[in-house]
């Protein structure tokens, strides 16, 4: 064949693949019109008397179905990039700042989040810093804890848990009962509701010792719905829908933080009472958690347990077979990770003053198991990325209110955040299928420490 036959059949191959991909994507945007019209194209609203009126939003609805056919579109693109063999290469020698930075990250971050609270209060002053502190730093750090502490269960011991949010129900709820029926200061009852939450997740691990993968999924979603119809009717001790209002707020070992006489801005800072001084007292509290929840993590993954946990994540069998107790070792893990979830859930509690199960739906627990799966199972800093991506995401769309000019003044950007987490998960699933950490470092090592490659480890649980 010559030249010019090869250069037209390759002319001819692209023109039929870029033929197939418009196809391929105005086929997902016809299905987005079918998926959107019951839904987004037709919205009701009722009046005064009650009469509901249908109100077309056919602008919102193209939007949607233009971002679906891009999209597709732009995937089938990135699918057929030529694949260009990979050359090692050898990477020229770093500067001293850049090994310096890199020595020192850790260091540096801390130390950053510490600082966080009041660079905000000194640049935006008392009433501005709130919000970044509470919506942004004080929500955040939640999650990151929640996330971490269901990393045990799912990153390192290998164990799909969908109902993780029931140990977060049952630290808040055991404060909330602890402190208003006996009058139990916060710091007593951080432990006892953490040692509660611990002991309903090995109730939880005994009936699902012996399943695996999907079965364990079902078993553990219907234990976090258990736990919240229990929050819905039993009225005389959890208010029912109505739930726990007038928590206690938190103390400084005693101190109020209340504009009187005794409180915390006269006795510890000798000036007049400003709100911000609360909250920046929970923000350094989350962080301590947090932190310590990480710090627990990783050492406990140079432990036998720890050990035991990822040799049960890779092969449950071959633990088996070197004498490992692997009911043991799910009861720890469970155990273990409903305790983190119990001190986030008692945090919450007494950050909020009020307590009720519609706090603890199952998009709660969703959304912490998002937040493992982005990250990457197992890696400590892609779970802090991902809470950081997904939670801090959600307030940003809480500012968009430019958006209204476009959609209309009825238009919510907030409402569509799970929504673009599912587009976000999907881009996620084809660019880096392992999560934002795909790599990670083993806890035991001979001779040199080198990383694992998602590639190498079986089920992509790297």
């Amino acid at each position: 064949m010559t030249v010019e036959a090869q250069k037209l059949a390759a002319t001819g191959a692209v023109g039929v693949g870029m033929a197939a991909m418009l196809k391929d994507a105005f086929v997902a945007a016809l299905l987005t019109f079918g998926l959107c019209f019951p839904v987004v194209l037709l919205h009701a609203e009722s009046d005064n008397d009650g009469n509901l009126y249908l109100i077309p939003r056919p602008i919102l609805v193209a939007v949607l179905c233009g971002l679906a056919f891009v999209g597709r579109f732009g995937l089938s693109l990135y699918q057929a990039r030529p694949k260009v063999e990979r050359r090692r290469v050898v990477a020229a020698p770093k500067s001293a700042v850049w090994l310096w930075l890199v020595r020192y990250a850790s260091a540096i971050g801390l130390a950053l989040l510490f600082i966080f609270p009041f660079a905000a209060y000194w640049m935006l002053g008392s009433a501005g810093s709130l919000k970044w502190i509470n919506n942004y730093g004080i929500q955040i750090l939640i999650y990151v804890m929640l996330g971490w502490g269901l990393n045990i269960v799912v990153g390192l011991a290998g164990l799909l848990d969908l109902g993780y949010v029931a140990f977060y129900a049952v630290g808040a709820y055991s404060y909330a009962l602890l402190s208003t029926t006996f009058g139990l200061s916060f710091w007593i009852c951080l432990p006892l509701a953490g040692i509660l939450a611990s002991f309903w997740g090995i109730i939880l691990g005994f009936p699902v010792l012996r399943l695996r993968g999907d079965y364990l999924a079902i078993v553990t979603l219907a234990f976090g719905e258990i736990i919240r119809m229990i929050l819905v009717n039993w009225v005389p001790v959890t208010g029912g829908y109505a739930g726990i209002a007038s928590i206690p707020k938190i103390t400084f070992f005693g101190i109020p933080f209340v504009d009187e006489d005794g409180g915390f801005a006269q006795v510890v800072l000798h000036t007049e009472y400003k709100p911000i001084h609360r909250m920046i007292f929970l923000y350094l509290l989350i962080l301590t958690l947090a932190l310590l929840t990480n710090f627990v993590t990783m050492r406990l993954r140079r432990l036998p347990i720890g050990r035991a946990w990822e040799a049960l994540r890779e092969d449950e069998i071959a633990c088996r077979s070197l004498g490992i107790n692997t009911r043991n070792t799910k009861l720890t893990a469970f155990a273990l990770g409903a305790l983190f979830g119990g001190f986030a859930g008692s945090f919450f509690a007494v950050r909020q003053g009020f307590v009720s199960p519609e706090s603890f739906t199952f998009i709660e627990s969703a959304t912490i198991l998002a937040i493992v799966v982005l990250g990457g199972m197992g890696s400590q800093i892609g779970v802090a990325l991902a809470a950081i991506v997904m939670i801090g995401g959600t307030e940003i769309l809480r500012e968009m209110e430019w958006t209204k000019r476009i959609f209309g003044p009825d238009f919510d950007p907030a409402q569509y955040r799970m929504l673009i987490f599912g587009i976000g998960m999907v881009i996620m699933m084809v660019v880096r299928p392992r999560g934002i950490i795909a790599t990670r470092m083993p806890s035991i090592f001979l001779k040199e420490r080198k990383a694992v490659s998602a590639d190498l480890v079986k089920e992509g649980h790297g």
